[in-house]
């Protein structure tokens, strides 16, 4: 009986030599170095706890020199995985794929998008628009069926951009590949559904919601990317100003009462909240969160996901929560007038409530929240605290220039009683930012805190423009807030205003 000869280790299927850029050494495939839990870093040879000798083997052999042996427990090593294997975002280099009648929607788990290509090429693009979403750091993903093909965009910075609109695609195959990825109907095409697809990228976990539109050329899909390891961003990270930073110390360690962050869709307001949260006592007071969806993870608190299909709506979340023994409960979103309501019972009963609601500003949380139903005096009893932000766009560093402010320019500062400053800066657009002269953002708050003189004047139903004149100077409002960064060199004023808007 003949035998074949094992393949020479240089032949091995999967260890292809990868260049990296630049003219780099080869690194080992993700697979393979995630697998055998071994990785090149240079002249280093980094190994986890679960390194094998086929592995360490087959490094010494692909790097051709010395290497110096780094022993990593678990954490380190994933932590190093990751930096290693994450992409430049700026690369939006993509092989183009041809198309033929294969087709394949089965789904075989969830795969690492980073893992080593074989299947059909719909699921080799599907993968590739996810992969460089991810990248990228986008929080959404548009796919967009038009009349000769299909449109794909992503949100940056607040931005949709454009990153595929071809007309040679299988457009239904695409889509029922997402949807099959999503666990939902494919058979199903005239009614939304929403569902998620749980991935992983260099170890790092992305969660993904996903939301299916019919439309006149095809179901629209959009995903919501939840990169749940990247952490949270320090308070004086996201924009506050240190006597902000001690406000929001000094709400974190109060016994009860509801703080509310209020701000459109996709200003921060969770990170805001969950900032709050862990400035609490972690180890000494009990924490739970009824959320939609959890979007970090915090291991010292019970956290709950909301699933409306079966009656677990916020409002039950969070009568339920109440038997919990609590001292602090994070509410994802006040939604409706019954959830208004258990939360400032929750709060009468001497537990601390976090959580959202939509609102202009600050000010305006105290309307909508009558608007919700709750009494005047409710809402003077137990509301401590509001927080108002946006998201403005942070000028590239490498490109942006400078230039004295018009009078047009200096006029909106003088309305504000703020300084205009001697410079001011402007997007030019370099290869660093993708040509849109703006790389990150920066965080503005408008933020207010419930004293004796404004419980006074929301129990009395005094309206918006008074509590307003009450609790805010014109450079703690938004705009305010937006100039300071203008005067710092942040952003420009043109993002100012087109996120805050002229209003004073």
């Amino acid at each position: 009986m003949s035998h074949k000869a094992e393949p020479s280790r240089r032949s091995r299927p999967g260890l292809t030599s990868e260049p990296l850029p630049g003219g780099e050494a080869p690194r080992l495939p993700f697979a393979f170095a995630r697998d055998q839990q071994v990785l090149l870093d240079g002249p280093r040879l980094i190994a986890g706890p679960a390194a094998t000798a086929l592995g360490l083997r087959e490094a010494r052999r692909r790097a051709g020199q010395p290497l110096q042996l780094i022993e990593e427990p678990q954490d380190l090593f994933d932590l190093a995985l990751t930096r290693l294997y994450q992409s430049d975002p700026a690369d939006q280099t993509a092989p183009e794929l041809t198309f033929d009648l294969e087709d394949s929607t089965s789904t075989t788990g969830h795969r690492d998008l980073l893992d080593e290509v074989e299947d059909a090429p719909v699921i080799e693009m599907v993968n590739q628009l996810l992969r460089r979403a991810v990248q990228a750091g986008a929080s959404d993903l548009h796919v967009e069926p038009h009349e000769t093909g299909l449109r794909v965009r992503m949100r940056r910075d607040g931005f949709l951009q454009t990153v595929m609109d071809r007309h040679d695609v299988p457009v239904r195959r695409i889509l029922s590949r997402l949807k099959v990825m999503a666990g939902l109907d494919i058979a199903e095409t005239r009614l939304p559904q929403d569902g998620r697809i749980p991935l992983r990228m260099g170890g790092r976990q992305i969660d993904t919601r996903v939301s299916t539109m019919p439309g006149s050329y095809g179901e629209r899909i959009v995903l919501r990317i939840l990169d749940r390891s990247t952490g949270l961003v320090p308070l004086d990270q996201l924009g506050l100003k240190p006597e902000q930073i001690d406000m929001l110390e000094r709400l974190s360690a109060l016994p009860n009462g509801i703080i509310l962050a209020t701000g459109p869709t996709g200003s921060g307001k969770t990170t805001t909240l969950y900032s709050l949260l862990k400035l609490s006592d972690l180890h000494k007071r009990n924490i739970v969160t009824v959320e939609d969806p959890i979007e970090y993870d915090l291991p010292q608190a019970s956290q709950t996901q909301i699933n409306a299909e079966i009656g677990m709506t916020f409002a039950a979340g969070l009568r339920a929560t109440l038997r919990q023994d609590p001292d602090v409960i994070l509410v994802g979103e006040v939604r409706d007038a019954e959830t208004a309501t258990t939360a400032a019972q929750a709060a009468l009963t001497g537990h601390l409530v976090f959580s959202s609601l939509h609102a202009n500003g600050s000010v305006g949380a105290i309307t909508r929240l009558r608007d919700l139903g709750l009494d005047d005096f409710l809402i003077a009893s137990t509301l401590r605290a509001v927080i108002a932000q946006r998201l403005l766009r942070r000028l590239c560093p490498d490109c942006k220039t400078s230039h004295p402010p018009t009078p047009a320019e200096q006029a909106h500062f003088a309305r504000l009683g703020v300084p205009a400053p001697e410079q001011v800066h402007a997007p030019e657009g370099c290869d660093a930012c993708s040509g849109t002269g703006y790389r990150g953002r920066v965080g503005i708050f408008e933020m207010i805190e419930v004293d004796e003189t404004l419980r006074s004047a929301v129990d009395r139903g005094a309206s918006e423009a008074e509590l307003k004149g009450l609790a805010l100077s014109q450079s703690d409002t938004l705009m305010g807030q937006g100039l300071a960064q203008v005067a710092n060199g942040a952003t420009s004023l043109a993002e100012t205003l087109r996120v805050v808007g002229d209003s004073v």
